[in-house]
């Protein structure tokens, strides 16, 4: 599988469309299907290529680095030897076969323009000599031979271009639900200050009709008694999460935060994703995968109830991501 399928194959796992993808980073729907189908010459360049495929592979919960990899290698060209002290092959006589004085005789018409030929003939010896005066400085003497049969001058060899490397295809492990060990009341000072703690297990227990609720307050900002407050969940070791849809009451007003993290401290959960004047079934999707062992659904403004209070309810939370 390539860079575009494992991408796709991850979009469909995290249950996205390629419209939801494109809403979600930003980039066109086009763009996002050509690199879907390996096709990256629409981006740009390969800074933007690159650029790209990290973004989707966080939107639909990937590890970008594995593809960035792929895509490094798969741009990677042969490199061609170069020798700067190889000298260009003299050309050759037209007919190796022909008679030598033939042959240098029709060689002597290619030389410069401005060469004085002065040929002299040696009656009593029998044989020609040819003078070829190449300059007002320079005289370049050649025998008939050695016109006839040029030199050849041996070209460094070449190295021989690598064999190109298929990448490995990335591995993506697939996006399953994922279930809490357990749930608590959680408060700005932690467990001990969480609303209605006995009931904090009906959060997770997927039944509409016993939500757990928290405390009833005068202001929507819980009558400045406080910040917040929400609900921990121990997924009993570290998790990718990639997505948590939580079930509130119908009546929209709550503004609401989810956090992650290794430590169930309120200073080091870290905001992940937050959805505001909510109500009924919220999707919380962090921008990339999110790793940890516990994560947080916070309130940090609580929606009116039909008594002329604020209180917010969660009937439901339901977590996918990868073990």
């Amino acid at each position: 599988m390539g860079i575009g399928g494992a991408l796709a194959e991850a979009r469909r796992q995290a249950g996205l469309t390629v419209a939801q993808v494109g809403d979600q980073t930003g980039i066109r729907e086009t763009v996002i299907t050509a690199i879907e189908g390996d096709d990256f010459s629409a981006c740009g360049g390969d800074s933007y290529a690159r650029g790209y495929i990290r973004i989707i592979a966080r939107a639909v919960g990937a590890d970008p680095e594995p593809l960035i990899r792929a895509y490094n290698t798969a741009q990677a060209g042969p490199q061609p030897a170069c020798d700067d002290t190889a000298q260009p092959e003299p050309r050759p006589a037209t007919d190796d076969t022909a008679d030598p004085v033939t042959v240098s005789r029709k060689e002597a018409w290619i030389w410069p323009a401005g060469i004085a030929v002065l040929v002299v003939v040696l009656a009593g010896l029998g044989f020609a000599a040819f003078h070829y005066l190449a300059g007002p400085r320079h005289a370049v003497t050649a025998a008939p031979s050695a016109l006839s049969h040029p030199v050849r001058h041996a070209q460094a060899p070449r190295t021989p271009a690598p064999t190109p490397h298929t990448p490995a295809p990335a591995t993506i492990a697939p996006v399953t639900p994922l279930t809490p060990d357990s749930a608590a009341a959680f408060g700005p000072g932690g467990t001990a200050q969480g609303d209605d703690p006995r009931g904090a297990a009906l959060a997770i227990a997927r039944n509409p009709a016993t939500p757990w609720r928290t405390d009833w307050y005068t202001t929507a900002r819980f009558g400045n008694l406080q910040t917040g407050t929400g609900l921990l969940l121990d997924m009993g070791r570290p998790v990718t999460i990639t997505t948590a849809q939580v079930t509130l009451g119908r009546t929209p007003g709550a503004d609401i935060e989810l956090r992650a993290g290794n430590v169930p401290a309120l200073a080091d959960l870290r905001t992940v994703a937050r959805a505001t004047n909510a109500g009924g079934v919220v999707r919380l999707r962090p921008a990339g995968p999110v790793r940890g062992r516990y994560l947080l659904i916070w309130f940090t403004v609580l929606p009116p109830d039909p008594a002329g209070t604020f209180q917010a309810s969660v009937s439901s939370i339901q977590l996918a991501g990868r073990s």
